[in-house]
């Protein structure tokens, strides 16, 4: 498993503080391919993804990575995945979607 982010362990730790039950971190979901999800609620088919180095043309929003991370969510969609993508300043959104979800 590849060490988280600071971004990852700040998710967690406020998904901590708002008392919701903790995501699987590096959740494979599909049977073929070796992609994982940064979190997962596997039993509900959601998803979180932290999307970093948004301004800094980082992996994400370059080319290739862009492209690659189209065929990974269009994937997971196929497969009936919920996929919540946030980048660090939408942070407090992402516990309020979570909330959401898993009360729905």
């Amino acid at each position: 498993m590849r060490k988280q982010s600071g971004f990852e362990k700040e998710l967690l730790f406020r998904i901590k503080a708002a008392r919701l039950p903790m995501p699987e971190p590096e959740y494979r979901f599909h049977p073929e391919r070796k992609w994982r999800f940064d979190f997962a609620y596997p039993e509900r088919k959601i998803a979180i993804e932290c999307e970093g180095a948004v301004w800094t043309r980082g992996r994400h929003t370059r080319g290739s990575g862009f492209i690659a991370d189209c065929q990974k969510y269009n994937s997971a969609a196929l497969l009936g995945w919920i996929v919540l993508r946030y980048p660090r300043c939408m942070i407090r959104e992402a516990i309020s979607d979570i909330q959401v979800l898993l009360k729905g």
